[in-house]
C-alpha cells in the first residue's frame, strides 16, 4: 500500500460514517484527483476496502491539503504524506467552497459531473459548516441557503434522495425542501454506473427537528406529575396530526410521478417470509426475542392470509422523527436515501406506505420511553410513556386518515411493519446500545399479544 492508503486505513475506522467497524481489513486501494489545486488544494479520494469475508465496500473522502500543520484544524487531522500534510475535506471550511463553485458552473472535472437542477439560486464562494451527529452521511450548511450532503459509501445508481425529490418538484409538495443539484461520479471500472456523490437542496432556516419537539413534550409531561398527556401545556397530539397529513401528502405525490403497482395474495406470503426470516435471524443475535417470536410468528401468518389489494410505490423507507423539520408554515420530510444499510436496489424497491407510517409509530414509543432508560423501575413514568405515545400514535394517524382517506391504525399489516421495525431496532440496541434493548422489546410484547 501506498503511504496515503495507510493513512486512510488508520483513520477511516474512526469516522462515524464508516460502517465496517470492527471488521478485518484484507486490503484496501484507493485513486484520487485534485478537484482544486488552490490553498488549501481539495482532493478526491474512492477508498476500496474488502474485508476478510471478501465483502467490498467503497468510501468517498475528501482531503484538504496544506504545507504545513494548522493548529485550529487539529479536529480534523488526517495525517502526514511526505511534506503535505491531509485535513478531512468536510471540516476544512475553507475547502467546502468548490464544491458549490462547480456546481454552478455545471462542471466535470476528472470523473466528476456536476448537475444543478437550475430552477433556483445556489451560493457560490460560501464555505460550508458541518453538521454534526449524523453517521452514514456528512451534511454541510451554506449560510442559510443550501445544503449539501455528501453520500460517504458508493454505490452504483442514482441515489434515491436525488431521485424523489427530482420527480417531486414538479408537483410543488409543500413538505418537501426543493433540489438544487447533484453530483455523480463516473464508474470505478468500465461498464459500470455513475455513483451519486452529493445531493444538494435549499436549507429550511429556523427550523425544529422534530425528535427534540417531540421529546420536549415528553419531558413537560413527566414535570407534571398530576396531570394527563392531553392537559401538558407542551402536548405534541396537534402537531402528530398535522405530521400525519404531511406524510400522507408526500405518499399521494410519489404515487403520481413515479411507479407503483398492483400487488396481492403472492406479495403477502412473500411479505411474510421474508418478515419470519428476519425474526429467526435477529433472535440468534438477540436470545430475548425468543420470548416473542411465536406471538409475533403468528402476526407474520395473519398478514400471508390477508387477501386485500394493495398498491406498491415508492416511499421513503426510513421515516422517523429524526427525519422531518417544523417549520412556521407546517411540517417538511427530508433524507428520501432510505435505509443506508440496504443496497441500493432494495432502497428503490417498491413498498406499502404503510412501511412509513410503522416506522413514524416506532419514533413515538423511541421518544416517549427514551429516558425511561434511567429510571427502567418507575411504573408512574412507565405509565406516562405508554399513555404519551398512543396518544401522538392515534393523532398521527388520524391525520393521515383525514388526508389519505384510509385510515392505517389496526391493520395486521401495519402491526406487522411495526413488528419488524422492533425486530431490527432489537439487533441494533444490543449491539450498539444494550441498555436500550428495552425500549423494542417493551413494544414487541405489545404487538405480540395483539
Amino acid at each position: 500500500m501506498s503511504a496515503l492508503t495507510d493513512l486512510l486505513a488508520d483513520w477511516m475506522p474512526g469516522q462515524r460514517w464508516f460502517a465496517g467497524k470492527g471488521r478485518t481489513w484484507a486490503s484496501v486501494t484507493e485513486d484520487g484527483f485534485f478537484l482544486d489545486q488552490g490553498t488549501p488544494a481539495l482532493s478526491v479520494h474512492r477508498v476500496h476496502v474488502t474485508y476478510t469475508d471478501d465483502v467490498s465496500e467503497t468510501y468517498l473522502v475528501p482531503l484538504s491539503w496544506r504545507s504545513s500543520q494548522d493548529d485550529d484544524l487539529a479536529h480534523a487531522y488526517v495525517g502526514a504524506v511526505g511534506d503535505n500534510h491531509a485535513y478531512d475535506g468536510m471540516r476544512d471550511r475553507e475547502a467546502t467552497v468548490p464544491w458549490l463553485t462547480h456546481l454552478v458552473a455545471a462542471s466535470t472535472v476528472g470523473p466528476l459531473h456536476f448537475h444543478p437542477a437550475g430552477v433556483a439560486y445556489i451560493p457560490e464562494g460560501v464555505p460550508g459548516d458541518l453538521i454534526s451527529g449524523e453517521q452514514s452521511n456528512t451534511s454541510l450548511i451554506y449560510g442559510e441557503t443550501a445544503i449539501m450532503k455528501l453520500f460517504r459509501r458508493l454505490e452504483p445508481g442514482l441515489n434515491p434522495d436525488v431521485e424523489v425529490h427530482d420527480a417531486l418538484r414538479t408537483t410543488e409538495n409543500p413538505h418537501i425542501a426543493p433540489l438544487l443539484g447533484h453530483v455523480q461520479i463516473e464508474g470505478a471500472t468500465e461498464g459500470e454506473e455513475p455513483a451519486t456523490v452529493a445531493f444538494l437542496q435549499a436549507f429550511v432556516p429556523n427550523a425544529s427537528d422534530g425528535w427534540r419537539l417531540a421529546t420536549s413534550s415528553v419531558r413537560d409531561l413527566y414535570a407534571e406529575a398530576d396531570l394527563h398527556a392531553d392537559e401538558v401545556g407542551g402536548d405534541f397530539a396537534g402537531e402528530a396530526e398535522r405530521l400525519g397529513e404531511a406524510t400522507a401528502a408526500v405518499h399521494r405525490d410519489l404515487a403520481r410521478v413515479l411507479p407503483t403497482a398492483d400487488v396481492g395474495t403472492d406479495w403477502y406470503g412473500e411479505l411474510a417470509s421474508q418478515l419470519t426470516a428476519r425474526l429467526d435471524a435477529a433472535t440468534a443475535i438477540v436470545p430475548e426475542l425468543a420470548e416473542h417470536a411465536e406471538g409475533l410468528r403468528t402476526l407474520y401468518a395473519a398478514v400471508a392470509d390477508l387477501t386485500d389489494p394493495v398498491t406498491a410505490q415508492r416511499v421513503h423507507g426510513d421515516l422517523h422523527l429524526g427525519q422531518v423539520l417544523r417549520t412556521t408554515t407546517g411540517w417538511i420530510v427530508l433524507d428520501f436515501e432510505g435505509e443506508p444499510a440496504r443496497s441500493l436496489a432494495a432502497r428503490r424497491e417498491l413498498d406499502s406506505p404503510l412501511r412509513d407510517v410503522a416506522g413514524m409509530l416506532r419514533s413515538f414509543d423511541y421518544a416517549a420511553r427514551h429516558m425511561l432508560v434511567e429510571q427502567p423501575g418507575d411504573p408512574q413514568r412507565a405509565y406516562r410513556a405508554q399513555e404519551w405515545a398512543e396518544r401522538n400514535r392515534s393523532s398521527f394517524c388520524a391525520g393521515y386518515a383525514a388526508a389519505s382517506g384510509t385510515d392505517p391504525a389496526g391493520s395486521p399489516l401495519l402491526r406487522a411493519f411495526e413488528a419488524d421495525k422492533a425486530v431490527y431496532e432489537c439487533v441494533y440496541e444490543a449491539r450498539n446500545r444494550p441498555h436500550w434493548l428495552m425500549i423494542p422489546l417493551t413494544s414487541l410484547a405489545r404487538l405480540a399479544s395483539s
